[in-house]
């Protein structure tokens, strides 16, 4: 049974995107509700600092989505906290069906980001929680002192290398390419880090262990050669996968979702934002613009009906 009650507007994910078109719906009067499957912030409270947000010269990432979070509140925002299953229809409206119930409401807008990619490598399931982590700032400190890996080359993998130097004795941060793609300034402050070690053209083939990680076996990726390095921990980051799967709309072939400079997607009254959808960038400054222009959107396709 749904619920009688119909919104103008279900935001889908508490991250900056989702906040910002809650700020700008709340504004515009929009009888709008949030949805969160776990908790406010998405991949930005797991950041160790935030460096690139104009205004906010440092900050950690639970800070800044903590600003976020009050703003929105102050404006009067209702956050409930379940998973969204599927969206469907009902008697001309949009249905979105959660574990905790049911939704109706005249617009959405998809927030709901991304979660990290896996390497799918012998040994990665069966010791995540027991060495091989996604999250540096969630698991670095159970590492001090100790010497760990970081698969990745990107930005996201060179910055919490970085942040484990902090911590741990050592960090190997094998690419398999042999230069970084992360901001110039983060591979600079890698490249000078005594405490990284870089495997170039590498790529980690198996998880090594008994009951805890104690090693990675890596493969060269031009000669073939296979070597081990001996760690303790594992920090896994090789991109992300959109968490799409409840909508079915048009979406790339990774599985983002497509939208037009509106922020529409091929679904009418159906918009996304951040890093959920098909984009060039995925900061928080690219999703804060993201939400409020898919807020100012929503609005326009209410007032048409």
């Amino acid at each position: 049974m749904s619920e009688k009650k119909v919104f103008d507007l279900i935001i889908i994910g508490g991250g900056p995107g989702g906040l910002t078109a809650a700020i700008y719906g709340l504004r515009a009067k929009l009888n709008l509700i949030m949805l969160e499957k776990t908790g406010i912030g998405g991949q930005i409270a797991l950041s160790d600092i935030v460096e690139n947000y104009p205004g906010v010269p440092s900050v950690s990432g639970i800070d800044l989505i903590a600003r976020f979070e009050e703003q929105a509140k102050s404006f009067g925002l209702e956050i409930k906290f379940a998973e969204v299953e599927e969206i469907g229809s009902e008697d001309n409206l949009k249905l979105v069906k959660t574990g905790s119930g049911d939704f109706l409401t005249k617009s959405i807008i998809i927030a709901s980001g991304a979660k990290p990619r896996r390497l799918d490598v012998p040994g990665e399931t069966e010791f995540t929680g027991r060495g091989v982590s996604y999250c540096a700032t969630c698991d670095g400190f159970f590492f001090r002192d100790k010497e760990v890996i970081v698969v990745g080359g990107g930005d996201t993998a060179v910055k919490e290398a970085l942040f484990l130097t902090k911590l741990v004795k050592n960090v190997s941060l094998v690419h398999r390419r042999d230069a970084l793609r992360a901001e110039k300034i983060h591979q600079e402050q890698a490249l000078a880090n005594p405490k990284i070690k870089f495997h170039w053209n590498s790529v980690l083939q198996e998880v090594k262990g008994e009951k805890k990680v104690n090693g990675a076996v890596i493969k060269d990726v031009n000669t073939g050669e296979l070597s081990e390095i001996a760690a303790e921990g594992i920090f896994v980051f090789v991109g992300i996968l959109p968490n799409a799967d409840f909508i079915d709309c048009e979406k790339d072939s990774g599985g983002f979702i497509k939208t037009d400079k509106h922020m529409k997607t091929s679904l009418d009254g159906v918009f996304a934002v951040g890093d959920v959808r098909d984009t060039v960038l995925r900061q928080v400054a690219t999703s804060v613009g993201d939400g409020a222009i898919a807020a100012f959107s929503a609005q326009d396709y209410v007032d048409s009906l």
